[in-house]
């Protein structure tokens, strides 16, 4: 079989750890070039010597255009071209009762989660638009899509990517370029680890990630997430757009963390109820 990404070059922003160098190595491996774009510069040096001559790292404040549009630039200068963008790159940012988060704060979350993303598909529009051809890609968050599952501002610049990207797939596909979004779920990262229990170093503790995962037997990892990345860039998902993908063991859907067989509404069969509080068929 032919490498899926085989010939295409792909920019993946926060791409020094986390899901951005899990994407980063396996768009590698299934062909593709790839500029990695973060702040974390000695992790992104040393994974593009990693990945080889099919790898470049530019350093990149994503919150600062002019750094995102050098970086769609640099994959020009390298490779010629570009196929997909990859807005990654994220933090926690402010937390707290929403009484109580400074503005500084607020928008300096804004700045990372929300307004990379706009630049990012931006710039990518610019260079795909006269190709005619290209995939934008952005990580949401399933904070985005349920309520009560994290910070206001994180779950609030989340579901603005959501939006943002049916909005723009509505304007790139004339183009024939595609827009998706990804929604993580509770990944088994150092940034999560750090969020939930205050030790980026704790992403080794496979037994509490199995614990709170909704999918019995398995926990989510980055590579989950690069998968997912790599078939959305893909030809396999060559009339996909406008979607968000959410890889969260079926959290969105319902699923309690540490579920048991037999769980809730699940427990077992009752006599259906019809009107007037009767029960059963009869």
């Amino acid at each position: 079989m032919n490498p899926r990404l085989d010939g295409k070059v792909m920019v993946v922003t926060g791409g020094a750890s986390g899901f951005g160098a899990a994407t980063a190595r396996l768009a590698v491996a299934e062909g593709a070039r790839v500029v990695l774009a973060d702040v974390q510069d000695e992790r992104g040096h040393e994974i593009a010597e990693e990945l080889g001559e099919g790898a470049r790292y530019v350093h990149c404040d994503v919150s600062q255009e002019a750094d995102v549009a050098g970086v769609v630039d640099r994959a020009l200068e390298a490779f010629g071209q570009l196929d997909c963008m990859f807005n990654n790159a994220g933090i926690v940012g402010a937390r707290g009762p929403i009484d109580e988060i400074p503005l500084e704060e607020y928008e300096f979350t804004v700045g990372i989660l929300q307004r990379s993303v706009f630049l990012g598909m931006k710039h990518a529009a610019r260079v795909m638009k006269p190709m005619r051809s290209g995939v934008i890609l952005s990580t949401t968050s399933c904070v985005g899509l349920r309520g009560g599952l994290g910070p206001h501002v994180y779950a609030t610049c989340k579901a603005a990517i959501v939006g943002l990207t049916r909005n723009v797939a509505a304007e790139l596909g004339a183009w024939g370029i595609r827009v998706n979004a990804i929604a993580p779920g509770k990944h088994a990262t150092p940034m999560f680890a750090d969020a939930a229990f205050g030790d980026p170093g704790a992403v080794g503790n496979t037994d509490v990630f199995m614990k709170m995962s909704p999918l019995r037997g398995r926990f989510g990892t980055a590579e989950d997430i690069a998968e997912a990345a790599v078939w959305l860039t893909s030809d396999g998902a060559g009339f996909v757009s406008g979607v968000t993908l959410s890889v969260d063991g079926g959290l969105i859907a319902g699923t309690p963390e540490g579920a048991e067989p037999g769980h809730g509404l699940y427990a077992g069969h009752e006599p259906l109820i019809r009107e007037g509080g009767r029960r059963g068929m009869q």
